[in-house]
């Protein structure tokens, strides 16, 4: 058994008073656990809340853990006092920039909560969390609706196939619409919602909810307790309610073959059949149900909690976790203390004290000990504590089991997407694929403490894999990418508040070359003398375009020895190192072949340095003679649109000198590949997001040059010049 200290003698004996008259209590109504809880599988629960920005997931959050007593405050995301919004990032912006993980003990089982970001900029912290969990929470509010990035969210909880709960929130606020919202779900999605608990009222007058199943009024308490009274069905909703419980059985008996053929046949089901259909219907995420809340008001929260403990599943009630043996072989672990421990890094927090906290599900045995075996890097850990996250705060436990999320800090080797086995018992899970960066910005430190700068960037790096860290060779940038600018914005206000450090972001150089588009022959002659010893140095050279993509040639057609051999490199050389330096705008020149056929030398005064000089002065001259051209990286691009959007973003691409070069269909989305100018798209993630309303993504990567047309060739001439 795991005991929490802070657990209080008064709330244990409350809840053993409570609990042998625990049938005569309604479901809603029942007091929250202290916080103990046995080491069984089935009482666990670990859930990750979802839902558009804005949506009040954070606030749910931070009512549940409330009403439940887990926290003895309701923090509040507007005065940034919230429990899972607690770094100062998201409490400057107030959203929710990292998953935050608490837990809380209700009706005998501990639920594991998950709050996710809902900005598009984060959304790999709340793919990851969405990977791990057992369960689902959809967030949709009652004003503004289903929004595009509800899309996402769902389609997280069906790649998946997660039991899904579904929340209206902000039931309180005006113009919220209950039933519009539900009937936007229905026609948006494959979810197959159907409400279990019907408002009472809405706006300043939401008062409770009708618990359908159980035909029973409950009444929100006005002090802000979380807290339900039973009472009657206000008359006005009687026959409201009766149409939503006929319409909650059809839905229930559709996914059982025996309780269909009863309710065909009756017309009904029992309480006890509804009860068990219900539940068991939405463990198998066959039907979502929907609930009332208000968040903000802590009305509903109750609700809520009954629902996540009486109908979302534990973990031995979800499928098995597939790996692969070290033979490769698929290998199963179903959710039991009996199987040999396993579990998946999910998330790394860099932390300028305590090092790396690594964070891990567990899905099969039971962690306890002081180390365990990284399949992924064959090697062993070994750890101090073991510990579950309350926001910011941590609580050492003695073990874990399945379903539970759990840190250990400071490990050496592992990092996220690591799988933590037995090492008598390897298995290895499939890696965690992070979200393509779509951005890419130059930084550089803003004081000029670079390798403190690029030391604390490493340490960021194993805390978001959406980031990437790349040099650019050609213009000595180096890049960081990310999904958005918001994202990389906030990573650079990360860094500076962890590790003092201050990084500056600029659009990166767009990497431009030159090249040449006819051929020409030039002589390339240096000769001085000034006194003494002097320089001689001449070639001539045939100078020739190469298909594109095909970089430098250089050929050696020297007959006899009009110039000797050892001085031949030197030619390559000084035609080598004027190309880097281009001849119409101080880009490197490409795709070009050069034919050394003649020249002269002089036996005192000629050198390798006179030849390098001279073979740069040829190729200088011959290029400007062969009409040079700009050249210009061109990306492809794979975007992902609604329909309704597919002609905006087609006309946009042809707007940025785009060519489009097909379409595919799915079911939901139309998939547009193009080839687009770099310089075109640099800022194209926050575009497309506001010529879409955040329902396109992309990706991209790059294709091949181009020629830059000639009136912007001499635009960026001219930028170079005054540079």
């Amino acid at each position: 058994m795991v005991t929490i200290p802070d657990a209080k003698a008064k709330e244990i004996f409350m809840y053993s008073l409570l609990s042998s008259i625990d049938m005569a209590i309604p479901l809603s109504i029942q007091p929250a656990l202290p916080e103990v809880f046995m080491q069984e599988v089935q009482h666990i629960r670990n859930t990750v809340i979802l839902g558009h920005g804005n949506s009040g997931k954070t606030t749910l959050a931070d009512a549940m853990l409330f009403t439940s007593g887990a926290v003895n405050r309701f923090g509040k995301v507007d005065d940034g006092s919230s429990v899972m919004d607690f770094e100062p990032e998201e409490i400057k912006r107030q959203v929710t920039i990292s998953t935050a993980f608490h837990h809380l003990n209700w009706r005998k089982n501990e639920i594991f909560l998950s709050d996710t970001p809902g900005d598009d900029n984060f959304v790999n912290e709340t793919k990851f969390a969405s990977q791990v969990a057992d369960s689902a929470i959809l967030t949709v509010g009652a004003v503004l609706g289903v929004r595009s990035q509800t899309e996402r969210f769902v389609d997280f909880v069906g790649d998946r196939h997660l039991p899904c709960l579904i929340c209206i929130t902000k039931m309180d606020r005006e113009r919220a619409n209950f039933q519009k919202t539900v009937d936007e779900l229905k026609e948006s999605f494959n979810l197959n919602p159907v409400i279990l608990y019907l408002p009472i009222g809405a706006e300043d007058q939401f008062k409770g909810v009708v618990d359908i199943a159980a035909g029973k009024g409950l009444f929100f308490a006005e002090d802000g307790s979380g807290k339900v009274t039973v009472g009657d069905i206000p008359a006005d909703m009687v026959d409201d309610v009766a149409a939503q419980r006929e319409n909650l059985m059809e839905y229930v008996a559709e996914t059982d073959d025996d309780l269909i053929e009863k309710f065909l046949e009756e017309g009904e089901l029992s309480a006890e059949e509804l009860s068990k259909g219900l539940a068991a219907a939405v463990r198998q995420a066959k039907i979502a149900p929907v609930c009332a809340v208000s968040a903000l008001n802590n009305a509903g929260t109750t609700v809520v909690l009954d629902a996540i403990s009486e109908y979302l599943p534990s973990p031995d009630e979800r499928p098995a976790q597939v790996g692969t043996d070290p033979q490769g072989e698929l290998v199963e672990r179903s959710a039991s203390v009996d199987e040999p421990f396993s579990a998946l890094v999910f998330k790394t927090m860099a932390d300028p004290f305590a090092g790396r906290l690594t964070i891990f599900r567990v899905y099969s045995g039971k962690l306890s000990g002081d180390s365990f075996y990284n399949a992924t890097r064959k090697t062993s850990e070994r750890f101090g504590h073991l510990f579950i996250l309350e926001g910011k705060e941590q609580q050492q436990v003695d073990e874990a089991i399945p379903g539970m999320i759990v840190a250990v800090a400071k490990l050496k080797e592992t990092v996220t997407g690591d799988t933590l086995c037995d090492e008598n018992h390897p298995v290895l899970y499939d890696v965690l694929e992070p979200i393509p960066a779509v951005i890419s910005y130059a930084v550089n430190a803003r004081k000029g403490d670079e390798e403190k700068l690029f030391s604390s960037i490493t340490r960021m790096l194993d805390e978001d894999l959406t980031l990437q860290l790349t040099r650019e060779e050609q213009t000595h940038e180096v890049l960081m990418s990310g999904v958005g600018q918001v994202h990389l914005e906030a990573v650079a206000e990360k860094m500076k508040r962890k590790f003092g450090v201050e990084m500056e972001l600029r659009l990166p150089r767009v990497p431009y070359r030159e090249t040449i588009k006819k051929s020409v022959t030039v002589q390339g002659k240096h000769k001085k003398q000034s006194g003494g010893r002097g320089q001689y140095g001449d070639c001539t050279i045939e100078m020739s375009p190469l298909p594109r993509g095909e970089g430098f040639e250089f050929v050696d057609s020297i007959v006899g020895g009009v110039i000797p051999q050892q001085y031949r490199p030197a030619v390559e050389k000084g035609i080598v190192e004027a190309m880097e330096k281009g001849v119409i705008a101080g880009y490197p020149c490409v795709d070009v072949k050069i034919n050394l056929i003649d020249g002269s030398y002089h036996n005192v005064d000629s050198s390798e340095m006179a030849f390098k000089i001279a073979g740069s002065l040829a190729f200088k001259k011959g290029a400007l003679a062969a009409d040079p051209i700009i050249l210009e990286p061109v990306l492809e691009l794979e975007v992902q649109v609604d329909k309704e959007h597919v002609g905006d973003v087609m006309g946009d691409l042809n707007s940025r000198r785009g060519k489009v070069l097909g379409m595919d269909a799915t079911e939901k989305h139309e998939i547009v590949r193009a080839h687009v100018p770099q310089s075109e798209v640099q800022l194209y993630a926050p575009d497309l997001t506001s010529m879409t309303g955040g329902r396109g993504s992309f990706t991209v990567k790059f294709s091949h040059y181009e020629e830059v047309p000639a009136h912007l060739a001499e635009k960026i001439i001219e930028q170079n010049n005054k540079e």
